[in-house]
């Protein structure tokens, strides 16, 4: 059972990624995979350029054969273990979303604060997720590089992958990993 997320502090204090592999249906619904990309563009957007987009996975088995076809032609010499790694990252979860930074490359508002802003928009979408009740995981991996998977997504020159956001339900307890102390990530200036 997730804990009690009814307080937006609590939500924070506790969000946890769950592992794609472990989420289980049910997923989000059609109406609250609306709901978590209206939430996912509430993001800070310098200029309101909106340098980013998402794609809806609806047909896992499409993408997996997509991910060998490219897999294939990038690394010729795989091997067994990696092919069906591959198949089984696309099938993983109810609900999958990728999400891509399209930077506005002639706009005055800084590359860096464009990409800045996809970040935000992911982590955005990963606590509606949970907010929900669900859990989510973003995650990268060679995919998130591939030309080949970019294009296929309808990927434009300058647009990157930025992540695989999964999401459904736990299929046990979510574990909590080790977070930094604040003295080894804060500190203040002038110090003194």
């Amino acid at each position: 059972m997730l804990n009690d997320l009814s307080s937006p502090l609590t939500l924070l204090e506790t969000r946890r990624s769950g592992k794609p592999r472990d989420m289980v249906a049910p997923g989000p619904s059609a109406e609250e995979t609306e709901r978590m990309l209206r939430i996912a563009t509430r993001v800070p957007d310098h200029g309101k350029l909106a340098p980013w987009r998402f794609v809806i996975i609806e047909d896992r088995d499409a993408f997996a054969d997509l991910l060998a076809r490219a897999y294939a032609a990038e690394r010729p010499d795989a091997g067994k273990l990696e092919i069906k790694a591959n198949d089984e990252f696309a099938r993983q979860a109810p609900l999958l979303i990728v999400a891509i930074s399209r930077p506005v490359a002639e706009s005055r508002i800084p590359l860096r604060e464009q990409r800045l802003s996809i970040g935000a928009a992911i982590f955005n979408l990963e606590l509606a997720a949970i907010a929900l009740g669900y859990v989510a995981g973003w995650l990268t991996g060679w995919a998130a590089y591939s030309p080949l998977v970019l294009e296929a997504l309808g990927g434009t020159e300058g647009e990157e992958i930025a992540g695989f956001l999964f999401v459904g339900s736990p299929s046990k307890d979510l574990e909590e990993r080790p977070r930094p102390e604040l003295a080894d990530v804060v500190s203040r200036w002038p110090a003194g």
